[in-house]
């Protein structure tokens, strides 16, 4: 089996993973929008995961996305794994520390964030949302462990203790969200809350078995003049600024969210978990399954294996994405009435999420892609670029967002964030052709303009099915589910029956991640 082909099945195997983690994320939301609706108790919930989502990402996020990974797998490749050691165990050390201090600050300061934060909404709701997000502070430190721990797992090439890890993740939050709901209560759905933490500790406790296997070496120091700690420092600096920075985005949004109409923001998190779904089954999975590999190529220098990999990830983004996002687009209705409309989430409150999801599944092809391309740039040891684009790509999101929010409300929130990553995408696209030279352009042109034929007829399609049989079927859960499913089941086949036909090598490569041996000649 090629090495193409290995990481393509290990792609696979994390869709899987990451496909069910997301029913049991969907399951989640599902119950807490029959128990507490579309309400303030849930803006207040989703508030409460900013501050410790701000923490997490301030010292963990950029270093493991960026520079760990990176950095860990050179001195794997090149035989110096001892020294890799010592580089991780002073990592980690240092984290933990700087993290634990910042977490007890963010608990004294909580009730200044949130006021700053969300000044709309009332003072029942601020309440919650401070109680909540005191909860969830708890969270980052563990979190953290888990991240590390995951970061040297796909260092050495083994990713299913974390894919496993998340779905014990969110199965924690089911349970625990159960357990403890009252609609009658608000505060109630702090349970939920506590399934958060008790389950980010299960995500950590999954991988340490795998991490014993590999030979865990630790080492209580703390070392930042050794030339590796030195150099991911280096490397997370520009990625730490970055997702500080885009914390201000998530502010903006919310501040702008909080003078509309209650509920309004968890509309727009519905509908984001959503056309997230996708991002984070397909690309998510994709970009985790071959960020080891690039970063191994290009300590290694080979640029030529290096451009292979990239094109390859990127055409098969695009061949699954694009169909998803129009079919998700044409069947948004259904699909939220059949995952939220129950107990206090009505009808109105399944249009109004419609709204949002139809700007964000437009972006659904660039936030796959811009999972992948930043990688390229991490994996070359160049964090700068990437993070300078996004930051531009950011600064027009914000500019969109106050544009918007007047005539589309939240819907235009959801529109500027889509607009933020089309230019993102294009600018990351524009820098690495530059600095590579080349980047497949031809390949990708002919697999992008393939794919948007064949999924425009698919969406046509389902469409004009939608328009005959939802007389028939009702607007019910039961013919909500009919419909979404027969159209979904309609634009699949249609999709493969034209894309066979353009014989395209996406088709090929996605039955092979799906397990299916390629057919020679």
């Amino acid at each position: 089996m090629t090495t193409g082909q290995k990481m393509i099945r290990a792609a696979g195997f994390l869709m899987a993973a990451n496909l069910l983690s997301r029913i049991l994320g969907f399951v989640r939301e599902s119950l807490m929008a029959g128990l507490f609706g579309k309400t303030g108790a849930t803006d207040a919930y989703n508030t409460a995961f900013i501050l410790p989502d701000l923490l997490y990402w301030l010292l963990v996020g950029g270093v493991l996305s960026a520079a760990f990974i990176p950095v860990l797998s050179e001195y794997i490749a090149k035989g110096k794994e001892d020294e890799g050691w010592k580089v991780v165990s002073s990592v980690t050390n240092s984290i933990f520390l700087f993290l634990c201090v910042l977490v007890i600050l963010a608990m004294i300061l909580t009730p200044k964030f949130i006021a700053l934060q969300v000044p709309g909404f009332s003072l029942e709701n601020k309440e919650l949302a401070i109680y909540l997000t005191r909860i969830l502070l708890l969270q980052p430190v563990i979190l953290a462990l888990s991240g590390i721990t995951m970061g040297i797992l796909n260092s050495y090439k083994i990713f299913w203790p974390s894919a496993v890890g998340t779905v014990l993740y969110n199965a924690s939050v089911i349970f625990f969200g159960a357990l403890f709901a009252n609609s009658g209560n608000v505060r109630s759905i702090s349970g939920f809350a506590f399934g958060v933490v008790i389950g980010a500790a299960l995500n950590f406790l999954v991988q340490v078995p795998a991490l014993r296997r590999v030979g865990i070496r630790y080492y209580p120091v703390i070392d930042f003049k050794h030339p590796g700690v030195k150099k991911i420092l280096a490397l997370s600096l520009p990625i730490i600024i970055m997702y500080t920075l885009n914390q201000f985005q998530v502010i903006v949004n919310s501040n702008l969210g909080s003078a509309l109409v209650p509920g309004s923001l968890t509309a727009i998190w519905y509908s984001y978990r959503l056309f997230q779904l996708p991002v984070g089954i397909f690309a998510l999975a994709i970009g985790v399954a071959v960020f080891p590999t690039l970063s191994e190529q290009a300590a290694l220098n080979k640029l030529k294996d290096f451009l292979e990999t990239i094109s390859g990830a990127i055409r098969l983004i695009i061949y699954i994405t694009i169909p998803i996002s129009i079919g998700m687009i044409v069947l948004r209705v259904p699909l939220v009435r059949v995952l939220f409309e129950h107990g206090e989430f009505g009808p109105a409150d399944t249009m109004a999420t419609a709204v949002p999801l139809f700007y964000f599944c437009m972006g659904i092809t660039a936030q796959a892609i811009i999972q992948i391309l930043p990688r390229a740039f991490y994996a070359l040891q160049n964090t700068w670029m990437p993070v300078i684009l996004g930051i531009i790509a950011m600064a027009a999101s914000i500019g969109w967002m106050f544009v918007l929010v007047g005539p589309l409300a939240h819907g235009g929130l959801a529109l500027a964030v889509t607009l933020g990553a089309v230019i993102q995408m294009f600018l990351l696209f524009w820098v690495l052709r530059t600095k590579l030279g080349r980047i497949d352009g031809r390949r990708l042109c002919r697999t992008f303009i393939k794919t948007l034929i064949a999924s425009s007829i698919m969406g046509a399609l389902v469409m004009l099915w939608t328009k005959l049989i939802t007389p028939w079927f009702g607007v019910g859960k039961l013919g909500s589910i009919g419909v979404l499913v027969s159209g979904s089941l309609i634009g699949l086949t249609v999709f493969i029956i034209i894309t066979k036909k353009f014989k395209m090598r996406e088709y090929t490569m996605a039955l092979e991640m799906l397990g299916k041996k390629r057919k020679k000649g």
